[in-house]
Order: structure tokens, then sequence, then C-alpha cells
């Protein structure tokens, strides 16, 4: 686990962003974001029909991609947002989908081993504690299920990180930290990556897809139960 010390964000810190992000949203972030998203329901199109969460599901701008025959809930923080979600999901139809709920991705109100997918994309920069949400992820993931992460991973080196350390500073004002190693989220035993996929524009985000193991076999995986394979 890294040292360094993430840029610290309130929830209402948070909020107020997503306030102010709401309707704007899916002509900005969302477009740079599109690439990113699209990789990940792709992929989760590719299982057999699944019970899956969405969570920061934001505006419900994913919700359309996702094959009907997948069993959909989003939860976000931000009301703004999840106004915008629910009206995508009455205007297009969206049968599939069984709640949008305001909901603190920290201290989530599901039952263990809810959902077969979590996924949470573009969600980890932005939440008050990012360790608290992966446990959560891990925790409402059925055993043998999935969780998939998209997000920005910052670095150390080179122009890219003088630059991600520099705007650290505002982080709360963007809404999400600009310096965020991906060594902050790999927290939970009984996950194992085994994908790490860099992402459209110029490798800025990444796909990362752990599945979840029971308890004995994060043991025998060999202490942590982190098991890294080669991306593909």
């Amino acid at each position: 686990m890294s040292e360094q010390k993430i840029a610290e964000m309130g929830e209402q810190a948070v909020k107020k962003a997503y306030a102010r992000w709401a309707p704007v949203y899916d002509m900005t972030f969302g477009v740079i974001a599109d690439a990113g998203r699209k990789r990940a329901v792709r992929y989760i199109n590719s299982l057999p029909p699944s019970r899956v969460l969405e969570v920061g599901v934001g505006t419900g701008i994913s919700l359309p991609g996702y094959r009907r025959d997948h069993r959909i809930t989003g939860i976000d923080l931000s009301p703004e947002m999840l106004a915008k979600a629910r009206e995508r999901v009455r205007k297009e139809r969206l049968d599939n989908v069984e709640a949008i709920l305001e909901m603190d991705a920290g201290e989530m109100d599901f039952e263990d081993g809810s959902f077969d997918v979590v996924t949470a994309m573009y969600v980890m920069t932005v939440v008050p504690d990012p360790e608290k949400v992966m446990r959560e992820l891990e925790r409402v993931c059925r055993p043998g299920g999935e969780i998939i992460v998209v997000n920005h991973f910052s670095t150390d080196r080179g122009l890219r990180g003088s630059v991600e350390k520099r705007m650290a500073r505002f982080a709360e004002e963007l809404g999400w930290r600009p310096e965020f190693p991906k060594e902050t989220i790999m927290v939970c035993d009984n996950l194992r990556l085994v994908d790490e996929v860099p992402l459209k524009p110029l490798g800025l985000f990444t796909m990362l897809r752990f599945h979840k193991v029971d308890g004995g076999d994060a043991v025998s995986a060999g202490g942590d139960g982190l098991a890294r394979v080669a991306a593909q």
C-alpha cells in the first residue's frame, strides 16, 4: 500500500460539486468517459444474465447500454444526478432497471452477496472514503461474482505526475481527486485482480476487473488474495 496521502473530500463537498455538474455532465465529462463506460458495459453484456449494481450511476448515461436480460440497480449520492437517471429510465422504458436509489456507497443498505456483478465507473476518485467503498463493493458482490472498476489512477512520474500533484489541492472544487494511486483501492483480501486494461483517451483511465473468491480461496492464493494477471 502506498504511503501517499490522498486528498480528503467531504460528503457535502461531493454533493455540491455534482449538483454543479449535473446539468452539463453528459455533454462534458460524460463524453470524455464514454469509451471506458462502453468498454465496461460491453464486458458485462458478455456475461450470462446477471443482477448488476452500478455504483455512482450518475445521470444514468450507461443504463441504455446494458443487455435487457440483466437486472440493474443504480445508486448515487447526488439527488440532481439521480433525477436525470430516473427520467432517462422513464423516457427510454428501461424495464430491466429495478431501482435507482440515493445511497452512500460507503454504507450500502444491501445484504451481503446481493449482486452477481458490481461496477463503479469514475467513482473512486470522487467518494470521501475510497477504501471503505471498495470494501462495500466486495461485501455486496456474491462469491464467484465480479467487480469492475473504471477510474483514473495517477502516476508519480513525468509531466503527467507533476500536473496531477499540482491539481491535487483543488480536489474539492473539481469534485474528484487528480492524485489517486491505484494502491488506494487494493485493500480487499477476497478480491483477485484478473485484468487491467488502459482506456481511451491516451490511457488516462483504466478498467480493473476483480473476481471475488471465498475466504478459503483467498488464503490459498497467498496472503492478500490479489493475484495479478497480465492485461489483455
